[in-house]
């Protein structure tokens, strides 16, 4: 028994969050379940807190910069939890990771350019691609035997035939939940240094690890490929910090870094959130205990998911994730077009999960679920998925 507590269901209506307030704005509605945006439904611990109520408590919020004990509590964990040194001035802050790889498409790729993503990923991706005038290029995952992999093949004659500049991984990879092996990240290096490709790393979810799998950072990758990238990290899915705005854009090579910050500088950002910094410093220095638990617990959750469709909605396929706390559902065996299945979701299940033709056109007939709720708040979402589709039988 932990003494972390993740079951008590606490309300966030009112809190003008986007995840439960913004369903009349975005549904036009205000009955559906809300299991979808990637934040996550649990309240950080008291030790975490503490040190945000003592910033609240000095009661001045003047432009902030990141001081020594920032640096080395981010040196201390990528160091114990990823077995690689952060050099201090590796570091860019940004407001966010999609901030980051809006300023990686303009720093590494002119208009016009190819950037090459991977469906199906994060919708942000191809909006940030197509926001600053360059060209999406997909190189579509391969979906076989209920599991995805990369087509390399296929990726390296994408890149060639549209001349692509920059490549965005999802690693973990969102929403089909693969944790990347060393090899697999070896050989799409191997390809991008050879056709002169800048890689933007998300590792966004990499510190949610399902058993039997094992993150490889992209630092830790030999030297030559790890200059090939602009590695993106944060706190915010780990902590469920996102309101809070602020990513750690790890850059090793110099003239890389240079040109990346000269984007950032651009778009006129500067210090960075003063309770964003106070927030990250607390949680990677006193949040692993509580971390732990969480995943334990997720794990949980995703062992209720599983047994739950395998008994009771055998139409539904869990693709098995490997990391995240966001799952990927197959729903190609309920029969559907794309519209029926979205009306099943909302109108009959009252559910508000991601569809899947957001990720891809491909994937139409997916959903994903974000599992990072109290268990009573998925039981329910189960029973009334349940409910709905024994009523069209």
């Amino acid at each position: 028994m932990g003494i972390y507590d993740f079951d008590t269901v606490i309300g966030r209506e009112g809190t003008d969050s986007v995840k439960f307030d913004a369903a009349p704005r975005l549904k036009g509605r205000n009955d559906l379940l809300p299991l979808w945006v990637a934040d996550m439904d649990f309240r950080l611990p008291d030790e975490i807190l503490e040190d945000l109520h003592c910033r609240v408590k000095h009661g001045i919020f003047g432009y902030t910069e990141p001081g020594a004990e920032y640096y080395e509590t981010l040196q201390s964990w990528f160091q114990e939890q990823y077995r690689y040194r952060l050099e201090t001035d590796w570091n860019t802050i940004t407001p966010g990771v999609v901030f980051a790889i809006g300023c990686a498409i303009r720093a590494c790729t002119e208009p016009g350019d190819a950037a090459l993503i991977q469906p199906p990923v994060y919708p942000p991706f191809a909006k940030m691609i197509r926001g600053n005038g360059r060209k999406i290029v997909n190189s579509q995952l391969v979906y076989e035997n209920g599991a995805y992999r990369m087509d390399f093949d296929g990726f390296e004659r994408t890149i060639l035939a549209e001349k692509v500049k920059l490549f965005i991984l999802c690693s973990p990879h969102n929403p089909v939940g693969r944790v990347w092996t060393e090899e697999e990240l070896l050989r799409i290096a191997g390809i991008c240094e050879r056709h002169g490709v800048t890689v933007v790393a998300d590792e966004i979810h990499c510190d949610f690890i399902y058993p039997g799998h094992h993150f490889t950072p992209w630092l830790t990758l030999p030297e030559r490929y790890a200059r090939l990238a602009i590695v993106c990290t944060s706190p915010s899915k780990t902590f469920n910090l996102a309101g809070l705005q602020l990513a750690n854009i790890l850059i090793p090579d110099e003239t890389l870094r240079s040109r990346f910050q000269r984007e950032v500088h651009a778009c006129g950002y500067g210090p960075p959130n003063a309770m964003g910094l106070a927030a990250t410093e607390a949680a990677y220095r006193k949040g692993l205990p509580w971390l732990k638990e969480l995943i334990a617990y997720l794990n949980g959750n995703l062992d209720f998911v599983r047994t739950f469709l395998a008994e009771k909605l055998p139409q539904i396929r869990l693709v098995e994730p490997e990391g995240t706390y966001l799952i990927w559902l197959d729903c190609t065996s309920l029969g559907l077009t794309r519209k029926q299945l979205n009306r099943l979701m909302e109108d009959k299940a009252k559910l508000w999960l991601d569809h899947g033709d957001r990720f891809s056109a491909e994937t139409a007939l997916f959903e994903r679920l974000n599992i990072a709720a109290p268990r009573a708040v998925l039981e329910r979402a189960m029973r009334q998925l349940e409910t709905a589709i024994s009523k069209r039988t």
